[in-house]
């Protein structure tokens, strides 16, 4: 379904994507900028549905090296901690989005997912019917994009939908 702006048509849905990088929030202040029409009269934005997505990385316990082999240090009380530290990462991070959001008088809704972020993004964006996504790129080199992988460069390449990656300007030389 193509989507449409006004009426009683389908609103477009637009997810910007977000993490703790200046990269991501780059491509937030850009995307607020730059794709948003405003009307003269209410300087409201109309006919885009907007959301705002985090996606919290999954636990990784901890495993050291031993003469007797890989040995897994997580306690409970050490997942809890580091659980509960994510979570706070997260609001920080969707409250640091909705800030800059109320800024630029942009109405979006805000979603924290949990999982390995590129994965999640691209089986989102088709579980939702997004019509675009719009990610940062932290700028890696060939080198350590193809050993790192790039969530943007995985997303251009897996998602259904349009991919927008916003990228740091180059800097000037003077």
């Amino acid at each position: 379904m193509e989507p449409t702006i006004g009426g009683d048509k389908t609103m477009m849905k637009i997810w910007i994507a977000v993490d703790e990088s200046e990269g991501s929030f780059y491509a937030l202040e850009w995307a607020l900028r730059h794709l948003f029409l405003r009307h003269d009269a209410t300087d409201k934005v109309s006919a885009l549905n907007v959301t705002v997505v985090h996606v919290q990385p999954p636990f990784q316990p901890t495993y050291t090296a031993l003469s007797t082999g890989p040995v897994l240090f997580s306690t409970s009380e050490a997942r809890e901690s580091v659980m509960k530290a994510e979570e706070e990462s997260a609001a920080k991070v969707i409250a640091r989005a909705s800030e800059l959001c109320d800024q630029h008088k942009i109405k979006a809704e805000f979603l924290v997912l949990k999982g390995k972020p590129k994965e999640i993004l691209v089986e989102s964006v088709e579980q939702m019917d997004i019509d675009l996504l719009v990610v940062g790129s932290r700028g890696l080199g060939q080198i350590k994009r193809a050993v790192l992988g790039s969530i943007s460069d995985y997303c251009a390449h897996h998602a259904n939908c349009p991919v927008l990656i916003v990228r740091f300007p180059k800097e000037s030389e003077n």
